[in-house]
Formats: structure tokens, C-alpha cells, sequence
């Protein structure tokens, strides 16, 4: 199995290590991970990384995603989605998109989250979510996102009133948390419905394979994206066999042009990346961070 990215759309109630599971029986691949859990309820574009792909989860968690979600208002959750029985909080008939748009939009920016009860944050030394089932009072601590936008699709008012929303953001953001902090502010609660990550940096949903596509190694290798379709903007640099095999010792190497001083890649000659570094102003060098195999 050749390193790559595939764009996979996961299906719900599959967890994402599921999927992760049955991709590698599939391909009899060494080495497959994802890029970025996505809950058993949401749906949308999970990149799976393959062999040495798998090294730049790290770099893939640096882009943006998109999601689409539905925001259920004036009732609660504990888990802050549809997993558990609702509670009524408070009538949201008052509610008109004008309020909920306005209200969407205080979330835009850096913020302080707190990361739902049920999630995978540690706390002295075990899972939130262990704590949650446990009966345990103890809960995340806030911590900094970043939000990039925040647009209201739709709004459908009454009794059972839904925002639908599209939010792009940055890494560790939890649209559960989200969901529950708009219902609070709005002041008749709110939790989580339908979720779908439309896009993950470049990758997007419509672009993206079903798991009822892939039906054996063969047709996964055929979709698979090369390995910098999950890196952030970084400048190319392209190395000559010789220059190459220094690189995979771990050597820095003088490239032609210079590089600038930002976040570089290194590519062989056929096009297959292989390093991530950075350049050496004084020595004037590609000097490899992160070499793969």
C-alpha cells in the first residue's frame, strides 16, 4: 500500500476508529490513522491517513473545517447532542432568525470553550467521558478556539425551534459545546442534532468516498490523494536523487533557488514528498524536521 490521504465520508454511528479498523483489513495496510475524530452521530469528510501519511496528522489538525449542523433550541442534553433525552428548558417560540444570527455571531473569533462533559479531555488522569458515566461532578476546563465564521442557513421557529448552521474552524472546536453555549446565551438552552463536516482544508464532501465504494485495496489505492493534500500553505523544494538520499539520512541540504524562511516541503524528483522542514539562513540549507519513509 503506497503512503496517501483518502478523502472518506464516514457514516453515521460508526465511530472513527471504526473506520479506521475495517480500511486497514480492507487494504492489509502497516500503518492507517484519521485526521480529526469525528462523533458517532456526525457524518462528512474523515481523511484516513495511509503508512508514512500517518506522520503528518499533527500538520492536517492546522486546517480548517467546515461543518454543517442543526441546532436544536430549548431543550438540553447531557451530552449536549440527540444521544440523550432531551429536558425542557424554556419556551423558544420568541425566537426569530434575526436573535439567533446575532447571537451565532458573538461566537466568531477566539473564544473560551469548555469542552462537553462527554468528550475525550483528560481530568486526573482519565477521560471526561469516564468521569460523565461514572456520575462524577468534575467537568473540562475552559480553553482557547478559534472560530473562523459562523452563518445561519436557516431557522425554523416555534416550539420546536432549529437553527441550522455553517461554522468554520479551527482545531479542538466542539460544535457540541457550541450548540450548547447558543442555547444558553439565547437563555432557553440548545444541543446538538445532525452534524456533517463538509470540508477539511482542501478535502471536500462531495469529493469524498463512502466506505460502501471501497471494495478491496485495489479501488482504496485508487482514491488515494497524495500525501501533502492534508498540509497547511508551506513552500515546495525539489530534491535531486543525490540531494534525496542525504535528506532520508537526515542531513541538510542546499537547494536551488534558496528558499524562503517559512514552513517548507521537500519533494523527489518523481513528485513524492519526502520531508518537512525548514530552511538555515546562515548555512543557506533545507535542514529536514520530519523525514518520511
Amino acid at each position: 500500500m503506497r503512503a496517501g490521504v483518502l478523502n472518506l465520508d464516514k457514516a453515521p454511528g460508526a465511530t472513527s476508529f471504526t473506520m479506521v479498523r475495517r480500511l486497514r483489513e480492507l487494504t492489509g495496510a502497516h500503518r492507517v490513522g484519521h485526521a480529526g475524530t469525528l462523533d458517532p452521530l456526525a457524518t462528512g469528510v474523515l481523511p484516513i491517513l495511509f503508512e508514512s501519511a500517518t506522520r503528518l496528522a499533527d500538520f492536517a489538525h492546522q486546517l480548517p473545517k467546515t461543518y454543517l449542523a442543526d441546532i436544536h433550541l430549548g431543550f438540553t442534553t447531557g451530552t449536549d447532542d440527540a444521544e440523550a433525552e432531551p429536558k425542557v428548558v424554556a419556551d423558544p417560540s420568541g425566537l426569530d432568525a434575526e436573535l439567533v444570527a446575532g447571537a451565532l455571531a458573538g461566537f466568531v473569533g477566539r473564544i473560551m470553550q469548555r469542552p462537553p462533559a462527554y468528550s475525550a479531555v483528560k481530568l486526573a488522569g482519565k477521560r471526561s467521558y469516564e468521569l460523565a458515566r461514572q456520575g462524577e461532578d468534575l467537568r473540562p476546563a475552559a480553553r482557547e478556539v478559534e472560530v473562523f465564521s459562523a452563518r445561519l442557513l436557516d431557522f425554523q421557529p416555534g416550539p420546536h425551534a432549529v437553527a441550522s448552521i455553517e461554522v468554520v474552524c479551527g482545531s479542538g472546536t466542539y460544535l457540541r459545546a457550541l450548540a450548547r453555549d447558543l442555547g444558553e446565551r439565547l437563555g432557553v438552552g440548545g444541543y446538538l442534532g445532525r452534524l456533517v463536516r463538509s470540508a477539511y482544508g482542501e478535502l471536500r464532501l462531495p469529493d469524498s468516498a463512502s466506505l460502501e465504494d471501497l471494495a478491496d485495496g485495489a479501488a482504496v489505492e485508487a482514491r488515494l490523494l497524495p500525501c501533502e493534500a492534508i498540509l497547511p500553505a508551506m513552500e515546495r523544494v525539489r530534491l535531486t536523487i543525490e540531494l534525496e538520499a542525504l535528506v532520508r539520512q537526515g542531513r541538510q541540504v542546499r537547494v536551488l533557488p534558496e528558499p524562503g524562511w517559512g514552513p517548507l516541503r521537500a519533494h523527489a524528483e518523481d513528485g513524492r514528498l519526502v520531508a518537512l522542514g525548514h530552511a538555515d539562513p546562515l548555512r543557506r540549507t533545507f535542514v529536514p524536521d520530519k523525514v518520511l519513509t
